[in-house]
């Protein structure tokens, strides 16, 4: 069966619905252009998942582990492909609605967010603007980098994002002053959703992804650079950050990424080993990011790519990620949520912020209609797309996406 959409029998994205007919959220797939109604499966019989029986987020789904998931997606892929017998399909068309018709929500309830900085690239170019003469810290090709964000305020693809208000300080400024930030910025990255949960006190392995990692979201995690520039010094992320992160409403899980996956780059010097994993955990996923303005809305103007990039070339993986932050003895959650980072190449273009690709603002990108954008106005919108293909296989992560309003 070919899929131009990505939404095939090898892909099944999870996440939450609610519909006119029925506002009370719900679990589903991603089905071709429909939706998959697990909540209905489970109810008729056709499935065997009492964690997503009137479940109105994806966690307790999460905390039943790798052997309910796996199980859970072979039944649906028997259920959706030929094999499924005159009533199986008869339970699939009563569980099935377009795509369209649905509400997508958050598709799991967040308890705690962690954005991780594993993009050489991309810090290297960061510094390179922020602290010429330093552009990559020391401590970088050792260590996965990260911070802790404010899990309150990931919102679902399609949320409007207020600009945040803040303290901001010109460089030839006595005093800081507190106002809308001017310096709005993007993050393209991707983000992987905690299954299976961990001990207090007991560090996960780098070999255990698959336990604990059920899949992954587009992220984008909004940035206010002007305020990020005067609050960073000597904590880090804060305010700038916390505002508003937006992921995309399907999870796919790691079983529907595994043709996808490729070799690590190489790193120096190698990690120390308890950030060592016995297989590689890089994927080949193509990343777009699209910009458009007011202007271009108006005017029936399609968006414009502004950034291509790669999810291959990170770093840091999700192994060495889970690694980490684990090694303290934090335990993982269901439904933690864990950035990637943002994800930048090595080429013009493949930058995936703002702050990059116009140099903070000096090289704005000159959009098609004659328009100009150093950093986000109102009204812009931003659309993160992704998608995995191969001779074989194509699998989309869809898009995320928001608006800026004042």
């Amino acid at each position: 069966m070919t899929d131009p959409a990505g939404y095939g029998i090898d892909n099944l994205p999870f996440g939450i619905i609610s519909d006119a007919r029925d506002e009370e959220k719900r679990p589903a797939v991603a089905f071709e252009d429909n939706v998959i109604d697990l909540d209905c499966l489970v109810h008729r019989g056709a499935l065997d998942a009492e964690s997503l029986l009137g479940a109105t987020t994806l966690n307790a789904f999460l905390a039943e582990g790798r052997a309910t998931w796996r199980a859970v997606r072979a039944r649906l892929q028997h259920l959706l492909g030929d094999a499924a017998s005159t009533d199986e399909r008869s339970a699939v068309a009563k569980a099935t609605l377009p795509r369209d018709a649905v509400t997508l929500h958050l598709p799991v309830e967040i308890g705690d967010y962690v954005d991780f900085y594993s993009s050489i690239e991309h810090a290297t170019n960061v510094g390179r603007i922020m602290r010429p003469g330093a552009e990559l810290l020391p401590n970088y090709r050792h260590i996965p980098i990260g911070y802790h964000g404010r899990s309150g305020t990931v919102v679902v693809s399609g949320t409007p994002v207020r600009r945040p208000h803040g303290q901001r300080k010109a460089p030839d400024a006595a005093l800081p002053e507190f106002a809308p930030s001017t310096m709005l910025d993007v993050e393209l990255e991707m983000g992987w959703v905690a299954g299976g949960a961990s001990s207090h006190g007991e560090p996960v392995p780098a070999n255990a992804v698959r336990d604990h990692v059920f899949g992954y979201v587009l992220l984008n995690d909004w940035s206010a650079r002007d305020i990020q520039a005067w609050e960073y010094q000597p904590l880090g992320p804060f305010l700038a950050k916390s505002f508003a992160t937006s992921i995309s409403p399907w999870i796919v899980t790691l079983d529907a990424l595994e043709p996808f996956r490729v070799e690590e780059r190489t790193r120096d010097p190698e990690p120390l080993p308890y950030l060592r994993a016995s297989e590689p955990w890089a994927y080949d996923i193509e990343l777009e990011m699209l910009l458009q303005t007011p202007a271009m809305r108006d005017r029936a103007n399609a968006p414009y790519t502004i950034a291509r990039t790669n999810f291959r070339g990170m770093y840091w993986t999700v192994a060495q990620q889970l690694a980490h932050v684990t090694s303290n003895g934090a335990n993982v959650r269901p439904g933690d949520l864990f950035g990637t980072g943002t994800i930048s190449g090595p080429t013009p273009g493949s930058e995936g912020s703002l702050l990059e690709l116009t140099h903070r603002g000096s090289n704005p990108i000159a959009l098609p209609n004659g328009e100009k954008r150093a950093f986000l106005e109102d009204g812009d919108t931003i659309t993160i797309r992704g998608q995995a293909k191969n001779a074989n296989k194509h699998i989309a992560l869809g898009e995320v996406t928001g608006t800026i309003v004042q």
